[in-house]
């Protein structure tokens, strides 16, 4: 027996444990901005782009932590975070690890491919028998 094989029954459940885990450290940079807590000197003037982002944030943290709705809300903060990247990080040097933005490409291209693979099975969606 292969250790793929092993492991494959699995997956679903792992999945569902990255999607929690990925959108409670999202939903957190939501509430940041948002809310003020964590404390930061962060504080986005209303309607501002950073105040949308951190909404994006909070909103989009919360349906992907509980599965709900999460393939369009994983689309939306794919996007969002490609956004980020091109327009705050980008800039300020070629290399990710030097602009900051290697965790907004890792949020990027991880909310994609929750739209492909779905919530899994510990999630509202699955529970609703969302497809």
């Amino acid at each position: 027996m292969a250790i793929a094989d092993s492991l494959n029954p699995h997956a679903s459940r792992v999945l569902s444990i990255v999607r929690i885990v990925a959108g409670l450290i999202f939903l957190a940079h939501g509430t940041q901005k948002i809310l003020g807590f964590p404390a930061s000197d962060m504080n986005p003037p209303t309607f501002s782009i950073f105040w949308f982002a951190g909404m994006i944030e909070l909103i989009a943290g919360i349906l992907i932590t509980i599965g709900l709705f999460t393939r369009p809300a994983a689309f939306i903060a794919s996007g969002t975070m490609a956004f980020a990247y091109f327009i705050a990080h980008a800039p300020q040097n070629f290399f990710p690890a030097l602009n900051g933005g290697d965790a907004a490409i890792l949020y990027c291209f991880f909310f994609l491919y929750l739209v492909f693979a779905g919530p899994g099975v510990w999630s509202v969606d699955a529970q609703r028998g969302a497809r």
